[in-house]
């Protein structure tokens, strides 16, 4: 009887075993197929989004900014909460070692900003996130080179004392780091100035850390992108 259930297991796994494509043929491996993986915070990952799929990677997914959808597979590896060092240490490793995009959008800074609004020395959270952001395009460029690249800046809350003071500095590091590496800014700070209906933060009785965009904040975050890879 044991010896039967053997020839039964082995000829299932067997069967198994060949109904299976090659790793080869697996649809993201395919050579002619873009492979767009998203890599941040919550702000990637459409936080504050009705529903989520309303952010602005999803918007850039289904309108076809990189291909059409139908030849494209999407990774979104956004997390809300994380740090410019989280990315660093958790998703690029992720994206090199595994996914291998062919396209990537990355947005990513505003948990690391948010230590200054809770008394961390400015100048050391704004050098770090520097060391970390020229890390994560080094890390990218070196392994993927021939990936292409689009990362953003940040739009300021004026409703939080300090922000339009930090802020601008902060893209500026943005902006000079991504230059050095030939990587276009989707402009989001410009995008977002001097409108409104943006940001949750703007609602009535809104709390003081609803600062994610409304899903017309991210169609705006969407069009920045856009804009930065015509």
């Amino acid at each position: 009887m044991r010896s039967r259930r053997c020839r039964i297991l082995f000829a299932l796994v067997f069967s198994l075993a060949v109904a299976t494509p090659a790793a080869a043929d697996l649809p993201w491996q395919f050579d002619n197929n873009t492979r767009y993986m998203a890599l941040g915070d919550s702000l990637v990952a459409g936080y504050g989004a009705v529903p989520a799929t309303q952010g602005y990677v999803y918007l850039l997914y289904k309108e076809g900014a990189f291909d059409k959808v139908t030849n494209t597979l999407l990774s979104n590896a956004g997390v809300p909460g994380v740090t410019s060092r989280q990315v660093l240490e958790h998703q690029v490793p992720q994206a090199i070692e595994a996914f291998r995009p062919t396209v990537i959008t990355l947005t990513v800074g505003g948990n690391d900003l948010l230590r200054i609004l809770q008394g961390a020395e400015a100048d050391q959270v704004l050098r770090e996130f520097q060391e970390n952001f020229t890390m994560i395009l080094q890390n990218l460029r070196k392994e993927l080179p021939n990936a292409r690249i689009v990362v953003s800046n940040l739009y300021t809350i004026p409703q939080i004392p300090g922000a339009d003071q930090v802020v601008p500095v902060f893209n500026q590091i943005v902006a000079g780091v991504a230059s050095a590496f030939n990587v276009p800014v989707a402009d989001v700070y410009s995008a977002f100035q001097g409108r409104h209906g943006l940001l949750l933060i703007e609602r009535p009785g809104a709390a003081p850390d609803e600062v994610h965009p409304t899903n017309a904040g991210y169609h705006v975050m969407a069009q920045a992108f856009e804009a930065a890879i015509r």
